[in-house]
């Protein structure tokens, strides 16, 4: 990264984001990946994005994904955050899942979780960008959300 960029991603860091993990299924196998990209698109009807990096080893099978459940992580989710973010062999292993509705991961004890059908994909710069129709949600609005502000972990009320 030169100057500029690191800059850059510093004046975004300004800007306080949630927490998201992303999860999907690669065949019969769960993925999941930490995300702080994840925005409201549309109410009606119902659309969410969120972004990943077209260098990510995971981008070809969340693009054949028919869909993907989006997690909003806790204050206290600051280790699953680490986890889907690191380079864990089974980011599952030990972590307390079922598969939803649509037969994908859905992790238990976040926040809010929003089951989604794949429905767009865009190219932007150097992530593509997944539009994905929510199918079914669940949220705890009384729980405080897990969080990242100028580089750190913040609890967001």
């Amino acid at each position: 990264m030169d100057a500029d960029q690191i800059e850059f991603r510093n004046a975004l860091g300004l800007f306080a984001t949630g927490i998201t993990v992303i999860t999907s299924m690669d065949g019969d196998t769960p993925m999941g990946l930490t995300a702080n990209s994840f925005n409201s698109v549309s109410l009606d009807p119902p659309l969410v994005l969120w972004s990943m990096a077209k260098s990510s080893s995971m981008l070809s099978a969340y693009q054949k994904a028919p869909g993907f459940c989006i997690h909003v992580l806790g204050s206290d989710q600051q280790e699953l955050s680490n986890r889907f973010a690191g380079r864990a062999e089974d980011r599952f292993a030990n972590l307390d899942w079922q598969k939803s509705q649509l037969g994908l991961p859905l992790i238990s004890g976040c926040v809010a979780h929003f089951e989604c059908r794949s429905e767009h994909q865009y190219e932007g710069g150097d992530h593509i960008i997944f539009v994905g129709r929510v199918e079914s949600y669940a949220a705890d609005a009384a729980r405080p959300v897990l969080g990242y502000h100028r580089g750190k972990y913040v609890e967001i009320p």
